[in-house]
């Protein structure tokens, strides 16, 4: 009988396809194979497989889980080829798991504690994927190593760096596989780094070629086209105060026409009159550049933030896909970026189709769709002291997947809705993230909320939604049994009928989610799979939904039909605190106003304001802050660096106590001991 039913299935969606205005290739989207980030080369987040559908989702159950000690934050996708499922952990370590029974095959460290530990307090610890071709697995590591695994034993093929030492780098992205080469990008934007990708021989590591998505020095742009192009819309100095576009997320391939295709990120600084004073629309910030796979040049791009300026991104997932515009089939890219609008871009020529808000957007009011611009609106360019806008730099949409059914013709995204107060830099240095520049909006019913949208992209309209519980939830899967899955911030792993948005089934994991899930088939049997290990960017931006460090165990989760495991009760989450304090330590005013500055490097992984959310320890909790003795060991001397607290051996006795003065300080806040201050959004790499 699944037999039977995948074969009408099959039959349903290409005629969907057709219908509905999507892709009609009965090949779109993964089979019993997810051998891409996002499923198939078309990157779609869409599984073929549909013996689970919306007649028999209630059957669902965990077949089986797999505990991983020592990982914190989990948001990879992962990949299934063969019946092996592969993934990569908080530290970039990889794991290479049986996919019928959640056996452990093989697990790879690349210790980067050890190799290039300095880099580890550039971001929060992330890695959000691996790619897989020929029998290897490709990682790129936190500190900026690509290296090649043995598929079958996890052997290191080769290893070889990426970025160039005492650089602002880091790597949290999946690396993309395509024909002989694999492919990575890297972070580090926040800090003016200059953005590029590179592709790599999968054999030897051996590096092909390298595109930077903005241009360097007059010396360094001079005789490449694409960077004298690009130069031409900066001014002034832009390569020593900093540029940005860093590429660190989304990259996609296109073996019918031959390219691969970036989505760059925002500049660094912000303010673009300290960066590039003159004017001009500081190419390819902020673009979706479309690359020769085998050269790595320029072919087109598109620029959806003309002379970016608020920490806007074009790094979400990009879809290929074909649909019907005005009749007849066209080869597309969807496209929703964190400024809250969805694009559809022609394909092969980069062309703007279509653009429409998909939720509440105040920096501009539409896209001239003759010059392909956004129509800004007055005020939001730090022309006043402060400005409210919305989305702020997390988006409408950000990094995590979005999905694309030929089925229905929808695309389901993560959505959610958070408003900035921008203020202008008052420290004259021209800072990329000056303190206290950017505030949370905390102060209309639809501030910090999410959704599942399920968006037409043909009609560019919203076909339905979900309200969540929660803000920064986790990415999307569709299947072609009819449903949409989504884990979310509260740990709630849930099915949807993808016409109506109606949620079907549900599962509590114990833990929140971020990655994407994925479908794939062992022995004729379809299963579910999700890594559930909330954190990443969510104590940046103040998201604690509960999840203590260490307190909830990280798990990798597959479900089938009739599935019958059951997870041990776990400890629920909870945003109280047992705060510690030593009534002997005397706290000077001036002490605290400084360790603030000072903690907004540390909330990159101990949350804002000092307040945990499970990506590191809550450190309002932590009897080593009431020891200065043990507090410089850890933070000065590095003693927990193999577990992931980075050193910082720059900071004198005075910082270090202002730093404890400042957590001891939130510590009495939460015990009730101390009256609160106002608090402020750290900016950072979202």
């Amino acid at each position: 009988m699944p037999r039977l039913v995948t074969a009408v299935t099959a039959l349903a969606l290409i005629m969907a396809g057709c219908t509905q205005g999507g892709t009609a290739d009965q090949d779109y989207g993964a089979g019993a194979d997810w051998p891409f980030h996002g499923g198939n080369v078309d990157e779609s987040g869409f599984s073929r497989l549909a013996d689970i559908d919306l007649g028999n989702v209630e059957r669902l159950g965990l077949a089986w889980s797999l505990d991983l000690p020592g990982e914190v934050t989990l948001e990879a996708t992962p990949l299934a080829v063969g019946g092996i499922l592969y993934f990569s952990g908080t530290y970039s370590a990889v794991y290479a798991v049986d996919g019928g029974t959640g056996k452990l095959l093989w697990r790879y460290d690349p210790e980067i504690w050890k190799h290039d530990p300095e880099r580890m307090r550039l971001n929060f610890a992330a890695n959000r994927g691996v790619a897989y071709a020929n029998g290897r697995v490709f990682v790129t590591s936190f500190d900026g190593r690509m290296i090649a695994l043995d598929a079958k034993t996890g052997k290191e093929l080769w290893s070889t760096p990426t970025l160039a030492p005492g650089t602002a780098y880091f790597s949290t992205g999946a690396p993309l596989a395509f024909g002989d080469k694999v492919m990575i990008g890297n972070g580090g934007g926040d800090f003016g780094s200059r953005g590029y990708v590179t592709a790599y021989d999968q054999v030897t590591g051996a590096q092909v070629w390298r595109f930077y998505t903005v241009p360097g020095t007059p010396e360094q742009n001079k005789g490449d086209p694409a960077m004298e192009a690009a130069a031409r819309t900066w001014t002034g100095e832009y390569w020593k105060t900093g540029t940005g576009g860093t590429a660190w997320n989304s990259m996609i391939y296109d073996p019918e026409l031959g390219r691969v295709y970036v989505g760059t990120g925002n500049s660094g600084p912000y303010d673009p009159a300290v960066r590039s004073p003159g004017g001009g629309d500081n190419l390819y910030l902020v673009s979706i550049v479309a690359l020769d796979a085998n050269t790595g040049k320029y072919v087109w791009h598109y620029q959806q933030n003309p002379r970016e300026a608020w920490d806007h991104k074009s790094t979400a997932n990009i879809i290929s896909a074909t649909l019907e515009v005005e009749g007849k089939p066209r080869k597309v890219l969807l496209h929703a970026p964190t400024n809250g609008f969805f694009y559809v871009l022609d394909r092969g020529t980069g062309k703007l189709i279509s653009a429409e808000k998909t939720g509440k957007v105040t920096w501009a009011d539409r896209i001239d769709l003759k010059t392909g611009r956004p129509v800004e609106r007055p005020g939001i360019r730090y022309e006043n002291a402060s400005f409210d806008m919305y989305p702020g730099p997390s988006g409408r949409h950000n990094w995590q997947p979005m999905a694309y059914s030929p089925r229905t013709g929808l695309v389901y995204m993560p959505a959610q809705n958070q408003g900035i107060r921008f203020a202008k830099s008052t420290s004259g240095g021209g800072d990329v993230n000056p303190a206290g520049a950017m505030t949370l909006i905390d102060e209309n019913p639809d501030d910090r909320t999410g959704w599942l949208l399920a968006w037409d992209p043909k009609a560019q309209k919203e076909a339905w939604k979900v309200k969540l519980d929660t803000f920064w939830n986790g990415g999307v899967l569709a299947t072609g049994g009819g449903l949409v899955f989504q884990g979310t911030a509260d740990g709630q792993f849930s099915a949807y009928d993808g016409e109506s948005g109606s949620r079907i089934w549900q599962f509590d994991a114990g833990h929140g989610f971020l990655g994407a899930p994925i479908s794939y088939a062992v022995e004729g049997r379809q299963y579910i799979a999700i890594l559930s290990g909330y954190g990443g960017a969510a104590p940046v931006g103040g998201n604690n939904v509960g999840w203590k460090y260490g307190a909830q165990p990280r798990r990798l989760l597959a479900f089938a039909l009739d599935g019958k495991t059951t997870l041990p009760a776990g400890t629920p989450a909870s945003t109280s605190v047992v705060a510690v304090d030593d009534p002997a330590i005397h706290l000077v005013e001036a002490d605290v106003a400084a360790g603030a500055s000072l903690f907004v490097a540390c909330s990159l992984c101990h949350g804002k304001d000092a307040v945990g959310g499970g990506t590191a320890p809550d450190l309002r909790k932590s009897a080593v802050v009431l020891d200065a003795a043990a507090f410089r060991s850890v933070v000065h001397d590095g003693a927990l660096q193999r577990a992931g607290m980075p050193k910082f051996g720059e900071l004198t006795d005075t910082q270090l106590d202002q730093l404890r003065a400042y957590i001891v300080a939130r510590s009495r806040e939460a015990r009730g001991t101390r009256e609160a201050a106002p608090r402020s959004a750290p900016a950072g790499q979202f």
